[in-house]
């Protein structure tokens, strides 16, 4: 009897759900026919392209971009570019200088999920179909080649979920908001960035703007830079934010974590591009398997990525020393990722991944060396959040085929194992696995991974994913069992 009852209220949550999604979709496909097609903008701040008495018209309407901050719509004073509507909003002269504007949108994402066994079904997890959704808005000005400021805000929610985490959950809140300053100096470009904003590095592996759960991450932040040739260096001192849900608006700096350093980019190091950072991470009270107490770990990082012919790759290795309480910190990660082109129909790219982050081996010894993620991307593995990035090692065949111009599918096989039995398996946000630490063998399990990408439109982005994961010794001796994970998405930008 309470086995039906609960059958009839999940039921209800799904059916929710599901209608929500639908109306959801139907809005998006009602509002694609207001934008047209778009070519990428520049990151740097252009002068604005008008030319009104010339015989061709190269200027290019702007695209939405991962970063909304970095569009540049001055490009909509050019009369010979094509309008759409409600282009008085993406371009409001502020005076007679075109460089000087004021720009509006909107981003909306809405996810259905559905996850039979979260941690594996160990402890009170339970089968769980939700739906996640994240509308944002932002007012983008710039006053002449020199100032912008940026105003972003955030309403996350989750619709039926059983259990809701700070991820989950942020409602009305501002997500980014700063001002910047771009000028020239020394035959380079330097910015000065300061408010809260988003800050990713190179593949997100470390540092991400966790994109992939419900509430982005965001760091109240001085932000420095100069571009010279081949160059960049780069400087920044942060507190994340916290995010709290108890109301709107109630966001704050994290005063127990700070996240400050330096950074280097070099274009065209031979075949590819060189980058690599030193922080340091500071948290007041943290806690791992082997140690607690204050945190104060170094981190270095260095990363090599870029394509030859049909080759493409990218290496990244980071170490992390310091302390916590007490304990020492020893800990260290790589990261790899490498791909063929096939000049067959379809283009298929044939890709091996290999990851692999440190765990701690002998308990109490006074070291600590499991790997800290610090601030990861929730894609990097699969969107099932079934991998951590650390105690691990991860190799991941792959084959991604292009059968249209708008169509991406993937094809994944991804084989796992602890780097020590001495230390836990990890999820992702660094969860650990109840039951796994110095238990099983180094065997985690292997999953399959079926992807498909499709741009509807230039402004309107449809996803599927599906996982299977087959648990290993490690995790079944634990009592955890089989999993699988199916995500639907829809996101829009305008």
């Amino acid at each position: 009897m309470n086995g039906r009852r609960e059958r009839k209220h999940h039921g209800r949550r799904f059916d929710r759900a599901a209608r929500v999604s639908v109306v959801a979709g139907l809005l998006f496909a009602g509002a694609d026919a207001a934008f047209a097609e778009a070519a990428p903008a520049p990151t740097s701040v252009p002068a604005p392209a008008v030319d009104s008495t010339a015989s061709t018209c190269t200027a290019k309407r702007p695209t939405v971009l991962f970063n909304r901050w970095q569009e540049d719509w001055s490009v909509l004073a050019n009369p010979c570019v094509p309008h759409a509507p409600l282009d008085g909003l993406k371009y409001i002269p502020l005076g007679n200088d075109p460089a000087s504007y004021l720009s509006l949108g909107v981003n909306l994402r809405e996810r259905l999920e559905t996850n039979d066994a979260p941690l594996f079904g160990i402890g009170s997890a339970q089968s769980d179909t939700y739906l996640i959704q994240r509308v944002e808005v932002h007012a983008d000005a710039h006053l002449g080649q020199h100032w912008q400021f940026f105003v972003q805000l955030e309403d996350a929610r989750p619709f039926g979920k059983n259990t809701v985490t700070s991820v989950d959950k942020n409602p009305l809140d501002i997500e980014q908001a700063f001002v910047t300053y771009t000028g020239a100096l020394g035959g380079g470009t330097v910015k000065f960035r300061i408010g809260r904003q988003e800050m990713a590095f190179d593949l997100q592996r470390f540092i991400a703007v966790r994109d992939g759960p419900n509430v982005r991450q965001a760091f109240d932040a001085i932000w420095a830079d100069y571009e010279y040739q081949k160059w960049r260096f780069i400087a920044y001192a942060t507190q994340p934010v916290q995010y709290r849900d108890a109301t709107v608006f109630d966001d704050v700096s994290n005063r127990d974590l700070t996240f400050s350093g330096v950074r280097f980019e070099r274009q065209s190091v031979g075949p590819g591009d060189l980058s690599g950072y030193w922080s340091r991470y500071n948290r007041s009270n943290a806690r791992f398997l082997d140690a607690s107490g204050a945190e104060r770990r170094d981190v270095w990082d260095l990363r090599y990525t870029g394509t030859q012919g049909r080759f493409d790759w990218d290496v990244e290795g980071m170490l992390q020393t310091g302390t916590v309480g007490n304990s020492t910190i020893g800990a260290w990660a790589l990261g790899s990722i490498a791909g063929y082109k096939l000049d067959l129909p379809w283009s298929p790219r044939i890709g091996l991944q290999f990851d692999a982050a440190s765990g701690d081996r002998h308990p109490r010894d006074g070291r600590v060396e499991t790997f800290n993620p610090l601030f990861p991307n929730g894609y990097y593995f699969t969107l099932a959040g079934y991998t951590g990035y650390s105690n691990l090692i991860h190799v991941k065949p792959s084959v991604t085929l292009k059968p249209s111009s708008n169509l991406s599918l993937l094809g994944a096989l991804g084989f796992q194992w602890r780097e020590t039995t001495g230390d836990a398996v990890y999820q992702q946000g660094n969860a650990v696995v109840p039951g796994t630490a110095g238990k099983g063998g180094l065997w985690t399990g292997m999953y399959v991974q079926l992807r498909a990408d499709w741009t509807i439109a230039a402004n309107l982005v449809g996803a599927i994913e599906a996982v299977h994961f087959q648990v290993g010794d490690a995790i079944r001796k634990a009592g955890g069992h089989n999993a699988d994970y199916v995500g639907v998405e829809l996101k829009y930008g305008w």
